[in-house]
């Protein structure tokens, strides 16, 4: 469960900071990747091919790879449900 915590985390924290789109979140996935081990650079690539061509916002779907490849359904549910819940949190206050 800790990484799920963690996973949480990493994503709040770029939904948090990373403004400007999908490409804006690349050097906290850059970070996250060599922080946590979850991916490598190589992997950074791919999900942003793959993140381009699936329809939905490009950072949303690069968490959802992210959690999905880490941690199964969970992480694929926690991961762009925490990069979008900062704007959440900005919008309702």
């Amino acid at each position: 469960m800790t990484g799920l915590i963690r996973l949480a985390y990493e994503f709040f924290k770029t939904g948090l900071f990373a403004i400007g789109g999908g490409l804006a979140t690349l050097p906290f996935l850059y970070e996250m990747g060599a922080a946590t081990g979850w991916f490598n650079a190589q992997d950074v690539a791919d999900m942003i091919a793959i993140s381009e061509s699936t329809p939905g916002p490009m950072g949303v779907n690069m968490a959802t790879y992210v959690g999905f490849t880490s941690f199964g359904l969970p992480g694929a549910i926690i991961g762009p449900l925490f990069l979008a819940l900062p704007s959440v949190i900005i919008i309702i206050l």
